[in-house]
């Protein structure tokens, strides 16, 4: 895990510096769609939450998670790869790109939404 003063960030740095893998935990079929802040499940991992409006059925889910997250940090959506859970809500992501970029602006979203989450 990646840390800023206050702040744990559900992402890290690959080795090679080639991009970030990022966890989340994925809500479909909310009310209202965003980045909800961060949550840490029972086993102390820590995520991001993210909630969706489309349903989990037939990739929608995946599908507008990932052009979510390419529209709000500005990268093109062949920069994220799902890595694991792909029928789970909890996921793992690659963001392919430069890795202090990608986690500025992970952190900027996870300041803004107050770490809030459940």
């Amino acid at each position: 895990m990646s840390e800023i003063p206050g702040i744990t960030l559900p992402a890290e740095p690959r080795a090679d510096g080639s991009g970030v893998i990022l966890r989340l935990r994925v809500q479909p079929g909310a009310r209202r769609e965003g980045i909800k802040g961060i949550v840490t499940d029972a086993d102390g991992t820590v995520r991001l939450k993210i909630a969706l409006t489309v349903a989990a059925e037939g990739g929608k889910a995946n599908a507008r998670l990932i052009a979510l997250l390419a529209r709000r940090w500005k990268f093109p959506k062949s920069a994220f790869t799902i890595t694991a859970g792909e029928k789970d809500r909890r996921k793992t992501i690659l963001v392919a790109g430069d890795g202090a970029t990608i986690l500025a602006r992970i952190a900027a979203e996870c300041e803004a939404a107050g770490q809030k989450g459940t």
